[in-house]
């Protein structure tokens, strides 16, 4: 019996240390280790520049690509130029083996010739039966027939002479001659390969006119190509340059769309000055096209006009605003980065352009008193062009005002001193 009550008395005490512990680990949790509670994060009003810009990918090309091509069949007997070379207009560019050319030329002048004794033969007939006709030594349908034989004959000699020129056409067609002044940036044969020509012409070469000037063919999204305007800046760069940004202007946007995988984009041609040939054709530019910028703006970050106040932190605004006011409202879209066009490559877009006639209205939360951090206040602002990170306020707030862009839960500062709690905690912050 002894033996039993033991066992209880050392169950009971072990339930009891393991009670007291817990209690004792959520005690110095809640009051030793010093929770500071719920925190706002601000950030201050201030001035800067701001560039809305809308975003897409496209090629450099050169402005004008021309294509040289064989007319005529036959074997490559020479080569003048190759990959880069220069070239000026009327060059000579390649050689196609004449030889057959030359054959049909010579038969040509042969089947000329005969023709040409066969009209001269009955122009001397044509010109007898005449003087007979008149004397009445032959007949009507002798005479005609002297005629008729001529005129068969006068237009032998002009098919043959249509041949001939024919031929001369071909055999000149052997010698491939540059149409424009470039550079050739791409050869398709080699020496001793035979190009043939039957439904289209093969390509020779491909020569770009000038390549100290390019265009990028940009695909703009329907959602963003209201915003751009022929002459608009354009900022650039290509993998081959990294840290390097170049610029451009807005040529041409063109109505004819294109539909890929259900996103509907216009080309919008780009002008490009290149005359330190660092940008090659085909390379890939990821293209900004600037559509708004301003200078020295007010500025606010796009977490202050994200944040809102959980409901449970409610009674902690102060607001002398209408009601309506102290949540956002269908204009303040969560994780929406400002009431201006900014594309980085989101289709979706995010607005059009704010308009001086109307800017979007939107609130946001700052500091109902700077010396009590712990209590705020909605305030509705007019905010203007956004550069995705920042928008400008057009009115509502003014420079170093304090504005909240998050909230953190977790210790203050002076807990990182303390020993951490052994049952997990830490910090988590809300944007």
């Amino acid at each position: 019996m002894a033996k039993n009550g033991n066992s209880r008395w050392l169950k009971w005490l072990l339930v009891l240390i393991i009670v007291g512990g817990v209690i004792g680990a959520v005690v110095w949790h809640f009051m030793d280790h010093g929770d500071a509670g719920p925190q706002y994060q601000t950030a201050e009003i201030a001035r800067g520049d701001i560039i809305e810009a809308v975003t897409a990918t496209g090629t450099l090309n050169p402005v004008t690509n021309v294509t040289v091509g064989s007319q005529i069949s036959g074997n490559i007997q020479k080569l003048f130029v190759d990959w880069n070379s220069p070239v000026k207009a009327n060059q000579v560019v390649a050689q196609l083996d004449p030889a057959t050319y030359k054959a049909a030329v010579a038969q040509a002048e042969g089947d000329l010739a005969s023709a040409t004794a066969t009209m001269e033969l009955n122009q001397i007939e044509a010109k007898r039966d005449d003087e007979l006709f008149k004397n009445k030594l032959i007949s009507e349908s002798e005479h005609d027939t002297a005629i008729a034989n001529l005129h068969q004959a006068q237009a032998m000699v002009k098919i043959k002479q249509a041949a001939l020129d024919n031929a001369n056409v071909n055999l000149a067609r052997c010698t491939i001659y540059s149409p424009v002044d470039g550079i050739v940036i791409s050869r398709s044969v080699d020496v001793g390969q035979t190009v043939a020509a039957s439904l289209s012409a093969p390509t020779l070469f491909v020569i770009a006119n000038d390549l100290t000037k390019m265009v990028i063919d940009a695909n703009v999204a329907e959602a963003d190509v209201g915003g751009v305007e022929v002459n608009q800046n354009v900022n650039f760069t290509v993998d081959a340059f990294p840290n390097r940004t170049f610029t451009g202007v807005v040529e041409q946007v063109r109505n004819a769309p294109t539909n890929y995988q259900n996103v509907v984009a216009y080309d919008t041609v780009i002008t490009v000055d290149n005359r330190d040939m660092k940008l090659k054709p085909g390379m890939t530019a990821n293209v900004s096209i600037i559509i708004a910028e301003k200078k020295d703006a007010l500025k606010i970050p796009n977490a202050a006009l994200r944040f809102h106040p959980p409901e449970v932190m409610a009674k902690d605004v102060k607001t002398n605003a209408p009601k309506e006011i102290a949540t956002n409202g269908p204009g303040d879209r969560g994780g929406n980065g400002g009431g201006g066009r900014h594309n980085h490559g989101d289709h979706g877009g995010s607005g059009g352009q704010p308009h001086a006639e109307h800017q979007p209205v939107r609130t946001v939360y700052v500091l109902a008193d700077p010396k009590d951090p712990s209590q705020i206040k909605p305030v509705q602002v007019k905010v203007g062009i956004s550069d995705g990170v920042y928008t400008e306020v057009v009115d509502g707030l003014k420079e170093g005002d304090q504005v909240v862009s998050g909230l953190s839960f977790g210790t203050d500062d002076s807990a990182g001193s303390r020993p951490s709690n052994p049952f997990g905690g830490g910090r988590f912050r809300m944007h």
